[in-house]
């Protein structure tokens, strides 16, 4: 079973999909019409590129102070949680899922995948 589909089936998620880095593909199973699925990628992947993109301006000043390449990003809200791994993203309603569920869940199931902007 593909980590969007073993997301999409855990209680609470709204929706779970994969997008490309190169921002020309994406997947997704869930709660979300195909248009809202296609913004929720082309978001997810900007965050990322932006969180990429601050680690490396903090690398310039100050090298000493950055680790490895981020391993994902968390936005909550009032009602939903996203979240992001690599590029695979999720949609979490916060009165019924468990965010620590569906986190675990993600760096299981991609851990080892690589984190570069490729």
């Amino acid at each position: 079973m593909s980590v969007t589909a073993e997301l999409a089936n855990v209680p609470g998620v709204i929706a779970a999909g994969e997008y490309s880095y190169r921002g020309d593909r994406f997947s997704f199973k869930g709660q979300l019409n195909d248009e809202m699925a296609r913004m929720a990628a082309i978001m997810c992947r900007a965050t990322t590129m932006s969180e990429h993109m601050q680690l490396g301006m903090l690398a310039s000043f100050c090298p000493e102070c950055t680790g490895p390449n981020p391993q994902g990003w968390i936005v909550r809200g009032p009602g939903f949680t996203v979240c992001n791994v690599a590029n695979v993203f999720c949609f979490l309603d916060n009165s019924t899922a468990s965010l620590n569920d569906v986190m675990a869940l993600m760096q299981k199931r991609l851990k080892g995948v690589s984190h570069d902007l490729v």
